[in-house]
């Protein structure tokens, strides 16, 4: 019998998770939604996500493509998914894809969003899950300043993890910008690029918020750039500021 190829947009925690990919001994967002799939389906069921979220990072718009017999309909499969997925989870919409989809493969970009607070409220505990609760002010102009180097395609080695060999490091920057925050909450650094390196959200962040705090040159980010090594980087943000907020298909528009 011939299957249907889905995709899902799925919300989650980060803090409750090691991560999307699945681990043998941590739980992760892979493994909840493919515990449930093969309780839905009668078997295992692989799923591709449109990106790897590490520890601790939540998820606006994971996009997962997966399969499934033909007698689940879209909307039936999403109560369903939301039926018996943990409250750290949650299926916003559930599609039919065109077969073959890959949600990590046929990705032409995706996007993040990284939440900065600078006032003491950031400290609150219904707050600090969810953004780097800094405490301290930024200069706007100075970060927007340290974002503009990043427009257009560049090598991000200095800005990725390392212990993980690519055949490259170029990413080609759509947009990059930071917003002010309501009541001088904060900042929200956007960005959405073709592809990522591990952990460069945080990297870009963490040196850009030294930049903001008068403690580098917006010109440190453009140096960077051109370097071949992340020894003058700084400390990549902390994991609970940062979200994965969509991805982009041809395919699905």
């Amino acid at each position: 019998m011939q299957e249907t190829s889905c995709y899902a947009v799925l919300h989650y925690l980060g803090h409750s998770f090691a991560g999307w990919q699945r681990q043998a001994a941590q739980r992760t967002v892979q493994g909840d939604l493919e515990d449930v799939l093969q309780r839905l389906i009668g078997r295992r069921t692989v799923t591709h996500a449109a990106g790897r979220t590490d520890a601790g990072v939540h998820a606006l718009g994971q996009v997962v493509s997966f399969r499934v017999p033909p007698r689940w309909v879209p909307e039936d499969l999403r109560r369903a998914l939301n039926a018996l997925l943990p409250r750290e989870s949650w299926v916003a919409r559930v599609g039919q894809a065109p077969l073959g989809f890959h949600a990590r493969r046929h990705a032409t970009s995706r996007a993040y969003r990284y939440v900065v607070g600078c006032d003491p409220a950031a400290s609150s505990p219904f707050r600090r899950p969810f953004e780097w609760g800094l405490g301290v002010p930024l200069d706007g102009l100075a970060l927007s300043a340290g974002a503009a180097h990043l427009a257009g395609e560049c090598d991000f080695r200095a800005f990725a993890a390392v212990g993980q060999p690519k055949a490259h490091y170029r990413c080609r920057i759509l947009q990059a910008r930071w917003d002010t925050r309501p009541g001088g909450e904060g900042f929200i650094f956007t960005i959405e690029a073709d592809r990522f390196l591990h952990r460069m959200v945080r990297f870009l962040v963490g040196t850009m918020v030294d930049v903001g705090r008068g403690r580098r040159p917006a010109a440190d980010v453009a140096r960077l750039l051109t370097s071949t090594s992340n020894a003058d980087t700084s400390p990549p943000a902390p994991p609970e500021g940062l979200y994965l907020v969509g991805a982009r298909y041809p395919q699905l528009e």
